[in-house]
């Protein structure tokens, strides 16, 4: 039988995706936040680059305008978004390939890219496809790979620790709360998981992510423990 994957809509509801742009732009600082996600992974010509989660397409179109050279691919679960995304791609004229599915079954081979990008995607998911969609990540990365990643961290402040209580509520923020997220890497098989940056935000603390996959004997290995649990979940 086939898994049906939960997920939490753009800001929760499908009636609000049309106002998540104008909405980030006033609750994050979404430029600097996806700028500096892209520096961070050091895009190179030829490269092969997924945006996991990619909503609206915002930062699939940023990696494409970064590094042309690139062939970027954007997935997501929510036909509404890729929508909106495609017609963003359309009028950009940019070249990249959207998909529908889940990132918690990610729809490609082993190690097919380079670097993966979630970007405020992993607290629309459960704690189970979290972990799911993280392992899916390390499959599909080549060895040397790299994950990037922005989403809520663990407040390190009283305001910050009131403002993530209580969108916490309205989010599956609470393993982000409690700083799970690099120990959801770790556990992966992700090695290092570095914490790079961290965003003062009104919806809480933003933090970004750079996990590696080894690219030793060992991540092969993990591959071939991995690479069946998606193929056994569908």
């Amino acid at each position: 039988m086939k898994k049906h994957f939960r997920y939490i809509p753009a800001f929760h509801f499908h009636w609000l995706t049309r106002y998540y742009d104008p909405m980030m732009r006033w609750l994050f600082p979404e430029s600097g936040i996806k700028a500096g996600l892209i520096a961070q992974a050091r895009l190179q010509p030829g490269q092969v680059v997924l945006d996991a989660g990619c909503g609206t397409g915002t930062l699939t179109l940023l990696i494409k305008q970064t590094e042309p050279g690139a062939a970027v691919y954007g997935l997501d679960m929510d036909f509404r978004a890729l929508s909106i995304a495609q017609e963003k791609i359309g009028k950009a004229g940019e070249n990249i390939t959207l998909q529908l599915g889940s990132a918690a079954c990610l729809p490609y081979p082993d190690k097919s890219f380079d670097r993966i990008f979630a970007s405020l995607m992993l607290h629309h998911l459960t704690r189970q496809d979290k972990q799911l969609m993280l392992g899916e990540a390390f499959r599909v990365l080549k060895p040397g790979g790299e994950l990037h990643v922005a989403d809520f961290g663990a407040p390190h402040d009283a305001v910050m620790w009131l403002i993530s209580w209580i969108v916490r509520w309205f989010e599956e923020i609470h393993d982000h709360v409690l700083g799970l997220l690099p120990v959801f890497m770790a556990d992966a098989g992700f090695d290092p998981v570095q914490e790079m940056v961290r965003y003062r935000t009104f919806a809480g603390p933003i933090a970004l992510y750079r996990a590696k996959k080894p690219a030793g004997n060992d991540s092969a290995v993990r591959i071939r423990e991995k690479s069946q649990g998606c193929l056994q979940r569908g």
